[in-house]
């Protein structure tokens, strides 16, 4: 296929396809969609209708204008199932209408719906994971149907994205060689973004911000404070929604840590949590390239974080003070040491602020996916 890749007569028509108008992989689409619009890309956007809340609809709302290709919204469903028949259908009709250059998918249901409609309406897909298919095991149900399908659509993938080293390593380890093109291109944050959250007078020790899931390491997180509550005073907020929002409420009254635990709706935006809290808690089991600690890093916030997915890639010369996933006792006594000091705390968290701005840059970020585009174009 042969197709001019960006003059003022044609520019390049690349649509955005995930699920769900939520948390980091909504974030990262948003930043797709602003700096591809400032360089004169056309672009599109699908993702489902029945997710997302009124603060999704308002930053759905701002990108329509910048999305030329339109900003559509079907049913997708989170787990495969006949009604994807459906959904498939509908996004084929969309995607030969528009005629794009580019499918650009997202997760596992984006990047599955990418591939299979690309080569119908004559573009080329681009899938980045963020996680999805990869955070399952070969050994549970849903993780072998989740990994076998990847392994079928991976002669439908014109590139692969990762955000992380880690993201590359553990599609290779689950799914096998990378038969296609494919680049690691970090996630990155604006300069604007790089300014330190002051904690309010009523801040609580510790802010959890994030989807209420049992992956975010939830458990370990309440065990934890159960075990501090038992010898000192502590106070925790909780800001985020999610499927396991039910299990967490019924967990904090089991371990009677009403007292000390404040639960909040999501709370937008992330910095405004961040305020909050003294320092921030990202205690979860598995991640791909979490934004939510990019934002923390940048806040200049003290973070206490687990040793998983591409964390360790952010905290590059820091990553020994992260620590093990699962683990409340570990938890406990890091939660403590900030406690106990906090100066040195704030002392980490200047260095890793000034480590994140160094390396990980929105600009470069949109520079380097617009520069596989081009790669992946000239490859057909």
């Amino acid at each position: 296929m042969s197709v001019e890749l960006q003059t003022q007569e044609d520019p390049l028509r690349v649509i955005h396809i995930f699920r769900a108008p939520l948390g980091g992989l909504f974030r990262h689409v948003c930043d797709l969609i602003h700096g591809q619009k400032k360089i004169g890309l056309s672009l599109g956007l699908l993702c489902d209708v029945t997710t997302g809340d009124e603060h999704a609809d308002s930053i759905l709302n701002e990108l329509a204008p910048l999305c030329t290709l339109g900003v559509h919204r079907i049913p997708m469903s989170r787990r495969p199932g006949w009604s994807d028949v459906t959904t498939l259908s509908r996004i084929n009709r969309i995607c030969t209408d528009l005629s794009p250059d580019i499918v650009h998918g997202h997760g596992a249901k984006g990047g599955a719906y990418a591939r299979l409609v690309a080569q119908r309406s004559g573009a080329n897909s681009i899938y980045t994971p963020h996680g999805g298919s990869l955070h399952y095991s070969a050994k549970s149900p849903i993780g072998f149907i989740y990994l076998s399908l990847e392994r079928i659509l991976q002669h439908r993938t014109g590139g692969l994205i990762f955000e992380s080293q880690f993201g590359a390593q553990t599609y290779r380890d689950k799914i096998g060689a990378i038969s296609c093109s494919y680049k690691v291109i970090h996630n990155g944050l604006h300069d604007s973004e790089f300014s330190p959250v002051l904690p309010d007078t009523n801040a609580r020790d510790f802010v959890f911000v994030g989807e209420l899931r049992k992956l975010k390491g939830l458990e370990a997180l309440l065990q934890a404070v159960h075990k501090l509550r038992a010898r000192r005073n502590i106070s925790l907020l909780i800001a985020g929604a999610g499927p396991d929002a039910g299990y967490l409420q019924r967990r904090i009254a089991e371990l009677d840590l009403g007292g000390c635990i404040t639960l909040s709706p999501a709370i937008f935006p992330a910095t405004r949590a961040f305020s909050q809290g003294r320092c921030i808690i990202i205690p979860s089991l598995a991640e791909s390239f979490p934004y939510i600690v990019l934002e923390a890093a940048a806040a200049k916030m003290p973070i206490l974080a687990t040793n998983v997915g591409g964390i360790p890639e952010i905290f590059g010369p820091y990553k020994e003070c992260l620590l093990p996933p699962g683990d409340p006792v570990a938890l406990a006594q890091a939660m403590e040491k900030v406690l106990d000091a906090a100066e040195q705390a704030m002392e980490f968290a200047e260095s890793l602020q000034a480590y994140v701005k160094e390396n990980f840059s929105a600009s470069v970020m949109l520079s380097e996916i617009l520069q596989f585009y081009r790669e992946v174009l000239k490859a057909c």
